[in-house]
């Protein structure tokens, strides 16, 4: 540094608009190739200014509204970083790559390791480093951190790192292992450099109360012998220091106000030079940086500034550096002289000597190619990810060669998506209220009418038994209309979820009384098996029958399922059995289930009630052929398949009549086999014959129609060939089945112990149209399965979560080209309307009082488990409560020709942690359900930001939480539901919903709907809300569900508060005005920990929360205090806020501008 240097030049550092304010530095460097300083600010944009008059070069957005913190260079071009990216860009501005990570929490600074410029370690205030890859931009690996890091450089074969707590790790560029560790600074490192041999630092000590003061010293330390050499005194205090690019043991250092000192560090006694910037008052230095000729130096203030200092008569960045590219100067146009005189034809606009392409006559015009076949989303869930891709088994569903016409138009009707619901409501916002019901009520109403039924003799495929298919919005499935489908009071399921075909026989299983009591009665116990499908038939059971006409979902259901090994080898599952009809399938599951459902119900009942229900009482008697060996065994049938009858071969012109049903179900219960099987007395397998004798006949009666040729077809085609009641006698090996005139004779007669079975339900395989894919539906009578005993038939159609009642003529009528059955439920007479609600009085409820893993310290955890003698939860017990979420399949999406984005298949998302606290009493806030839940599948996400939950948590190998099952944790959410106690949380809707649980609307408070204007779109975030309302921050860098669970209820008590005070109205509308103002956001807090207004925060401890009562404008000086009307302070708020009644009477009000005022 020569003795004239002086400023150069100075400049407002810009923004990223023409007119915009000035923002801050956070990043300053000079480049070492190119006349360019390059800086960055706290909005992620990066910018360039050429030479020494600061000409703007480049600016380009390389972050996302995060802090540029360190700026490094290559060939290829400027590497920036922030606390969770990495950019990399050319010198024009241009994007190389851009690397983001979910382990990239905090990141600070980055350096070059031994590979030169091909690689960069990039560390920051957590507890991972990573080495990137700058030719590939990817992380080639991940390692531990020792400390925190905020400041990185490189000096020879070493890369010498600051923590926050004012050391410096010195580190092996190779192996990255610590070498020494200097404690330079008793508080924190404010500035550090390194070259050749020495490293310079300043930083701050902490004085008198605590308050950190930059030292009067710059610590230096020789990388030669590994240690410390004399410090550098500098009186005004070393906040920043940069060693001379070309003069080794020179370096200049610099304080907050702007004092400059050249000193040699081998004599740090001799300045040589002192010098001042041009900072007065307020402004003060923020950053330093040395050009790489040692010929200038940038500096960057408090007031968004850039000072370049330099001797005017030499001044360069870089001693040889390359030209530097500048845009092509635009040629202007001839100026043309313009008037209303001035001739058209002088403007130059091109001659067509031929028509124009678009002029071309309509028989000219052809198509050209054909649009893709559309890929079928079955098989798209089974494929699997490679390196160049997907792949997945051929589903081989058409013929060699053969080509699907994509142009064919479909000319059969299928049913009209509805608008989606905020479509519907801005149209309502439009509209008056009364033209909007009666419009809504029109559209469902032509909707009926469509699909109504033309009679028995139909022949077409009635729209309602079409496939149903729901469409996705940019707001998810919550926004697609399902009540537009069902108007009925029962239930239907959706169809985006894996092995929903399952869904028909679910539906049968929920409205058949036996099963259905069977299930809940065991969902009661203590059954805790992951793998037990009968509790989660009783789960989804009671949530169908809670719902009550709203849409559910089989997703936990199907998901165990899905799991079994057994249902895999059997391939029961869709991805494994892209080909099998769907009748095959649903029946092997009826098989499948009804075994399982059995096995579930021993591990907690020895008294087989499963079995005694569903199991047809059987002796088989097996003979051998060649020595007429008998053998008796008992067996348990849960289902029977039917065998119909080969068509008589006969001459005669008239046909023999068509076997009844009953005679069909006789002659395939009591069939006759032939086998091959081991002869105990011949000692060698033989051809065995098998007959079946009934014992005993259950009380339902599970039936697979097994239809497989012509002749079986055109018997269901029979009208009226399956009756609704059959009777049946049994015992000693007898087994008589009558249905009609000849059921109601052995009625009346009374000689025989009849029992009489009626038709509970059919699912069908509805082949609905050449190009749609065939499905299932169930067609139920309802009526057995309720509580009124005079009720009468009620037939309904279940086509997934499409649910229209039907008459029974068309319920039992069959058609061989598109209707056939595939399973039937008969239950025993006497059985219906036995609704059997007792368990809800002997629910097991002691894993509520459990405490799941070690027991851990009060002080180091809020989690105390519920005491049973003292809390025992009650109807209408107040428990705040929320969940989080990890997503397990990323959506699929597809873009249409027009470029509109539309959904195919929504993210799904898993539970990964519930909390429920204690909404009252003593341990008020206090949790008493904290579960992580392990997922064993992948997981495509842990949306740490949003869940706070990051990799390895739910993993049992690694996790520090102590991990429970998905069934423990719903059971406990289960319980707490059927003891009836009031979820209070924010936003329960969407997480109910994949949590795959239902709550009525009774039992649930939620305060997104509590604090919300009904006249207003939009809704309002549990953050914003708990900032206006309770002063206080949340969700600052993740979210934790016990805080906000925590924070529904402050709500909660707020709005009682309020509504108490008779002024809930007028503070909601003021919480509106408040939004309005800041955008309905939380203002970002600056550097110095305060908030945006200014106030420092009174909230939660380690946060900076507003305090909304010293805000310019509102009236007194306590804020928080409500004024009596004698002038007296009232009490203080319970959480901090006012709006409680003063001693006097009156109300105030802390809120500038409020309505409490």
């Amino acid at each position: 540094m020569d003795h004239d240097f002086e400023e150069v030049s100075c400049i407002p550092h810009p923004g990223p608009g023409r007119h915009s304010l000035p923002t801050a530095v956070t990043a300053l460097a000079f480049d070492p190739s190119q006349e360019l300083l390059w800086t960055g600010n706290q909005f992620g944009r990066v910018m360039s200014f050429y030479g020494r008059d600061f000409q703007r070069y480049t600016s380009y957005k390389g972050h996302t509204s995060e802090p540029v913190k360190q700026i490094l260079f290559t060939d290829k071009g400027v590497l920036s970083i922030s606390a969770k990216s990495i950019h990399l860009a050319s010198r024009k501005g241009l994007t190389q790559w851009h690397l983001t990570d979910d382990n990239f929490r905090e990141l600070h600074c980055m350096s070059f390791t031994s590979k030169g410029t091909n690689e960069v370690l990039v560390a920051g205030r957590q507890a991972t480093m990573f080495k990137v890859d700058l030719e590939k931009g990817i992380i080639t690996e991940t390692l531990p951190a020792e400390d925190n890091y905020t400041i990185m450089k490189k000096g020879g074969q070493y890369i010498c790192a600051a923590n926050d707590s004012g050391a410096i790790h010195i580190l092996d560029s190779n192996t990255m292992k610590i070498i020494k560790i200097w404690q330079a600074h008793s508080g924190f490192i404010n500035d550090m450099d390194v070259k050749s041999d020495f490293i310079v630092t300043c930083g701050s000590s902490p004085r008198q109360q605590m308050v950190f003061m930059p030292d009067g010293l710059a610590n230096v330390f020789d990388l030669k012998t590994l240690q410390p050499l004399p410090p550098i005194p500098f009186q005004a205090g070393a906040a920043f220091v940069r060693m001379h690019p070309r003069m080794s043991t020179t370096s200049i250092v610099g304080s907050i106000n702007g004092q400059l000192q050249v000193v040699d560090i081998m004599n740090p006694n001799a300045v040589s030079l002192i010098k001042q910037v041009n900072v007065y008052d307020t402004n003060m230095i923020t950053s330093m940086e040395m050009a790489p000729s040692g010929e200038a130096l940038a500096l960057s203030t408090s007031h968004s500034q850039i000072h370049l200092w330099g001797s005017p008569s030499k001044i360069n960045f870089t001693e040889y550096h390359n030209e530097t590219v500048f845009p092509d100067q635009v040629v202007p146009h001839a100026p043309m002289d313009w008037s209303l005189d001035t001739p058209l034809n002088t403007i130059g606009i091109p001659f067509y000597r031929e028509v124009l392409l678009s002029a071309w006559p309509s028989h000219m015009v052809f198509d050209l190619g054909a649009p893709p076949v559309k890929i079928d989303p079955a098989f798209t869930a089974t494929l699997k990810r490679s390196e160049m891709g997907h792949y997945g088994p051929n589903p081989r569903k058409t013929r060699r060669n053969q080509i699907a016409s994509t142009r064919e138009v479909d000319k059969t009707t299928s049913i009209a998506a509805p608008k989606f619901l905020h479509e519907k409501m801005r149209d309502a916002a439009r509209a008056s209220g009364g033209e909007a019901d009666a419009r809504r009520i029109n559209d469902a109403v032509d909707l009926l009418n469509d699909l109504a039924l033309d009679g028995t003799t139909k022949k077409d495929v009635p729209i309602i038994y079409r496939n149903v298919e729901i469409k996705y919005s940019k707001f998810g499935v919550d926004d697609f209309d399902f009540e537009y489908y069902n108007r009925t009071k029962f239930s239907g399921l959706e169809t985006h979820i894996v092995n929903s075909y399952a869904n028909p026989l679910l539906q049968l299983f929920r409205f058949t009384p036996i099963i259905r009591n069977l299930g809940l009665h065991h969902t009661a116990t203590a059954c805790l098996f992951d793998s037990c499908l009968l509790c989660e038939l009783g789960f989804l059971i009671d949530m169908l029958e809670k719902a009550a006409g709203q849409n559910c979902q089989a997703t936990n259901f199907l998901k165990t399922f899905t799991s079994l090994s057994s249902a895999m080898s059997l391939n029961l599952l869709e991805e494994h059995s892209p080909n099998t009809p769907l009748t095959v399938l649903i029946q092997s599951v009826n098989r499948f289930l009804l075994e399982k459902f059995s096995q579930d119900c021993r591990q907690m009942d020895p008294t087989r009630k499963i079995e005694q229900a569903v199991s047809t009482k059987m002796t088989a008697t097996i003979r051998c052929q060649h020595c007429t060996h008998e053998q008796v065994q008992s067996q348990d049938l849960y289902y029977h398949e039917l065998i119909y009858p080969p068509k008589p071969m006969t001459r005669s012109s008239r046909s023999p009549p068509r076997p009844t049903f009953s005679q069909i179900l006789k002659a395939s219960v009591e069939r006759q086999e032939q086998t091959r099987g081991w002869c105990s007395r011949c000692r060698r397998y033989q051809q065995m014959t098998q007959r079946k004798q009934v014992q005993q006949v259950p009380a339902v009666l599970m039936i697979n129609t097994m239809i497989q040729n012509g002749d079986a077809r055109a018997t269901w085609a029979t009208p009226g060939w399956l009756p609704q009641e059959i009777g049946i006698i049994a015992g000693n090996g007898q087994f008589f089945c009558y249905e009609g005139e000849d059921l109601r004779l052995h009625i009346q007669r009374g000689v025989h112990n009849v029992q009489v079975l009626e038709l509970i339900g059919v699912v069908a395989d509805v082949n609905s149209g050449e190009n749609q894919r065939p499905h299932l539906v169930s067609v139920i009578n309802v009526s057995p399965s309720s509580l009124n005993h005079s009720a009468t038939d009620e037939w309904h159609l279940f086509n997934d979560f499409l649910v229209r009642q039907i008459p029974k003529e068309e319920a039992l009528r069959f058609d061989p080209s598109w209707k056939l059955p595939s399973v039937l439920t008969y239950q025993i007479k006497l059985a219906s309307h036995q609704i059997d609600d007792s368990w809800k009085q002997r629910l097991d409820t002691s894993i509520l009082y459990k405490m799941w893993g070690p027991i851990q310290d009060d002080t180091q955890t809020p989690l105390r488990p519920l005491n049973p003698r003292t809390e025992p939860p009650l109807p209408g017990t107040l428990c705040g409560i929320d969940a989080e979420f990890v997503s397990l399949q990323a959506e699929e999406i597809e873009i249409k020709a027009d470029g509109q984005r539309q959904t195919i298949r929504p993210s799904r998302l898993g539970l990964a942690r519930v909390s429920v606290l204690r909404g009252a009493g003593i341990d008020a806030d206090v949790p008493f359900i904290d579960d992580y839940i392990c997922i064993t599948e992948t997981i495509a996400d842990h949306l740490t930001k949003h869940s706070g939950i990051s990799p390895g948590d739910l993993d049992r190998g690694i996790s520090r939480h102590v991990l429970v099952s998905l069934k423990v944790a719903y059971k406990k959410l289960w319980l707490l539901l059927n003891l009836g106690v009031v979820f209070v949380g924010h936003g329960l809707i969407k997480d109910f919903r994949t949590v795959n649980i239902h709550v009525p609307k009774r039992q649930v408070v939620d305060t997104v709907e509590l604090w919300y204007d009904k006249s207003k779109v939009r809704k309002l975030s549990l953050r914003f809300l708990c900032w206006v309302l309770l002063r206080e921050d949340i969700q600052m860098d993740m979210h934790d569900s016990v805080e906000d669970a925590r924070t529904a209820l402050k709500l909660y008590r707020k709005y009682l508060e309020y509504v108490d005070a008779g002024v809930f109205q007028r503070q909601l509308e003021w919480v509106y005005k408040e939004g309005a103002k800041f955008k309905y956001k939380v203002p970002e807090r600056d550097g110095e920990g305060s908030n945006s207004l200014g106030v420092q925060g009174m909230g939660t401890p380690g946060r900076v929360t507003p305090d909304m009562g010293n805000r310019p404008g509102s009236r007194g000086t306590s804020g928080t205090g409500i004024t009596g009307g004698d002038g007296g302070d009232g009490p203080r708020s319970e959480v901090g806020t006012p709006g409680r009644f003063g001693r006097g009477g009156g109300l105030g009000m802390g809120f500038g501008g409020s309505p409490m005022r």
